[in-house]
């Protein structure tokens, strides 16, 4: 194989340009072989061998024609998107959520699995939720594995993907300690060996899913906060997806201290921002002060119930609760100033179904609290306001990193490394049944 000065081999080189040229009609629109050239700095020579690759392999499509300025009309090219398929999973809250995607990421199907008893995170069922919803979804599409690029999973915790034999989940406030996710997945037998699984925390793929189609778009920097049962952010400190993928660090920021010795955190420690403005705190919190009661565990939406029932309360004006909701908005507001002193960013989006619910209430009173705890000058340059991609937001971010993979290799599936056998947990999930 031929390699050039900077190490780089041809393989290497066709692969890139392929990657660029993807990217250019992914997120740019159809546009002609003329425009693609200058978009992506390659020849119109190169332009039009990768073209011709890509057309063979069926990754793009002809979009129509343009009239150019005196010339032969120009064929608009874009990405074909039933070339491929991407799953993204959320394991939440309180369920989780399996959806099947075309390349463009138009949902094609889903499964939701409720987790019961509320809030119970075992192991051996969320693998087989994940399991039984891969088969769900792909069964409801009528589609099989050969077009599927991967499937992206956003949990809760600590990912560490370079763990030998896969992703391992540091989940501290779900009880998960060191669980070899990726290895139980593809345990499982549910997809071939080729179909990797690509694991990240959820605040992060909801990051990138904000950034990428939401209301993040054309930030360069910003924090994304998931607001659930409890919370967590993202830190993206480079929005755009023409690289590929966003840079994205997943902040514990739910476990910033914020009272010493104050309220006990799902975590374990004291004070926590988490134990205040969580909604499983909210709840908590509203019960202590003579409201409504904290969610039983009679059904897994019985926490999104209880919540718009606290909201519900304060609209209709009643003291309590809206002390209770006044309370949460200091506190997140003064939780965002810390983000906002230390990372200065562009833009603060609140995504997560608690954020999304609770957002357009307690959002004005988040915004004055952050601006009033932060430095002046930060301050002034950051907006903040709620996400725009909805519920789905987090399986459309854990769809993006199968996608990313495909921008990576060029539009080429690469089989994932071999994973060691786990026996240990392979006879726990065979025991759970």
């Amino acid at each position: 194989m031929t390699t050039g000065r900077s190490g780089r081999t041809v393989r290497d080189l066709r692969r890139g340009n392929r990657g660029a040229v993807l990217q250019k009609l992914y997120f740019g629109g159809p546009m002609s072989r003329q425009e693609l050239g200058p978009a992506t700095g390659l020849s119109s020579g190169s332009v039009s061998n990768v073209v011709g690759e890509l057309i063979a392999d069926g990754l793009l499509e002809e979009a129509g024609v343009v009239d150019s300025d005196g010339g032969r009309p120009r064929t608009l090219l874009r990405v074909s998107p039933g070339s491929a398929h991407l799953i993204g999973v959320d394991v939440g809250e309180t369920r989780v959520r399996v959806e099947l995607f075309d390349l463009t990421l138009t949902e094609l199907a889903r499964a939701e699995t409720p987790l019961l008893p509320r809030g119970c995170y075992d192991v051996g069922p969320i693998v087989d939720h994940i399991r039984s919803g891969i088969g769900a979804v792909l069964a409801q599409a009528g589609v099989g594995t050969d077009r599927l690029l991967g499937v992206g999973v956003g949990v809760p915790g600590i990912v560490d993907r370079e763990a030998p034999g896969g992703a391992v989940v540091h989940g501290q406030t779900i009880g998960w300690d060191a669980v070899p996710l990726e290895a139980l997945l593809r345990a499982t037998g549910a997809l071939p060996q080729e179909v990797p699984y690509l694991i990240d925390n959820g605040a992060r793929t909801l990051g990138q899913a904000e950034m990428w189609f939401g209301a993040g778009r054309g930030a360069r920097d910003a924090v994304v906060v998931l607001f659930g049962s409890g919370v967590g952010a993202s830190l993206i400190t480079d929005g755009s997806p023409e690289g590929g993928s966003t840079e994205g660090t997943p902040l514990e920021w739910g476990h910033l201290t914020v009272s010493v010795r104050g309220r006990r955190c799902r975590c374990g420690a004291r004070g926590c921002l988490e134990a205040y403005t969580g909604a499983e705190s909210l709840l908590a919190r509203w019960a202590e002060r003579g409201g409504g009661g904290p969610a039983d565990a009679a059904g897994p939406a019985d926490e999104e119930e209880a919540l718009a029932a606290l909201l519900a309360s304060a609209l209709a004006g009643d003291p309590v609760a809206r002390d209770v909701l006044d309370e949460t908005a200091e506190y997140l507001g003064a939780g965002l100033s810390d983000l906002i002193n230390l990372f200065r960013p562009e833009r603060i989006l609140i995504g997560g179904w608690a954020g999304l619910l609770l957002g357009p209430y307690v959002l004005p009173a988040v915004r004055e609290h952050a601006r009033r705890h932060a430095l002046r000058h930060p301050a002034a340059r950051v907006s903040i306001d709620l996400g725009s991609l909805g519920p789905d937001a987090v399986t459309v971010g854990a769809a993006t990193l199968p996608l990313s993979a495909f921008f990576t290799t060029g539009g080429r599936r690469t089989a994932p490394p071999a994973a060691p056998e786990q026996p240990g947990w392979r006879t726990a999930l065979t025991q759970r049944g």
